[in-house]
């Protein structure tokens, strides 16, 4: 295995991220040729564990275009929304006008949860996803492995096939994930727009994802 690459700064972060989170930008542009593109509504799937703390290493990094954030977590979850509050108290400090919002899903799958159960579960909390999903319409949908993304980015799919909202699914792999993919991430590894790995060995088992370095 090779050896752990330095964490980039978060203006390397930036530049690193910059094309792909100009996308969206284009695609509304494209709408509303003429104009100032408006701000861009964005998903965040927070998830146990280090999924929140590294998302919001994620989030630091972007500008206030992208407003309102909208949070979704399960609802076993205990500390994301502590910490998503601390970030959200902080990022108002230098942004006046920055709004978020916090919604909770069931879990789509406990830890040692036996597969078919968890087939029950996560029919479950998509149907549970798919009309705060509607209520939402993001613009952009951004996730990194729990297990609650998948309902959710799910739910967001069915809002695009049936003509009522498109959405740019961006999934962005654990640093932890080294040479395999987690659950969610081969779940999603065929319906994200974008599908960001951390490490070379996942670029080349996987070649449609992105390898940018060490981003969190």
């Amino acid at each position: 295995m090779e050896p752990p690459l330095p964490p980039l700064s978060g203006a390397a972060a930036v530049l690193l991220l910059l094309p792909l989170l100009l996308v969206p930008v284009a695609l509304l542009a494209r709408r509303r040729r003429g104009r100032r593109a408006p701000p861009l509504s964005l998903l965040v799937v927070a998830g146990s564990g280090g999924h929140t703390t590294e998302i919001l290493r994620l989030l630091s990094c972007l500008s206030e275009s992208y407003s309102p954030r909208h949070y979704i977590f399960a609802d076993s979850d205990k500390m994301s929304e502590a910490k998503i509050r601390s970030f959200e108290q902080k990022r108002a400090q230098r942004f006046s006008n920055s709004q978020f919002t916090l919604d909770r899903i069931p879990r789509s799958r406990e830890v040692r949860q036996s597969w078919i159960s968890s087939v029950v579960t996560t029919l479950y909390s998509i149907l549970y996803s798919f009309p705060l999903t509607y209520k939402l319409k993001p613009d952009l949908i951004l996730c990194n492995g729990p297990g609650t993304c998948v309902p959710v980015c799910i739910s967001a799919l069915l809002l695009g096939l049936l003509g009522i909202k498109r959405a740019i699914i961006v999934y962005v792999e654990s640093i932890c994930r080294v040479e395999t993919l987690s659950l969610s991430g081969k779940i999603l590894y065929y319906f994200s727009d974008y599908f960001i790995v951390q490490w070379p060995a996942l670029k080349e088992k996987y070649p449609k994802s992105v390898y940018l370095g060490r981003i969190v």
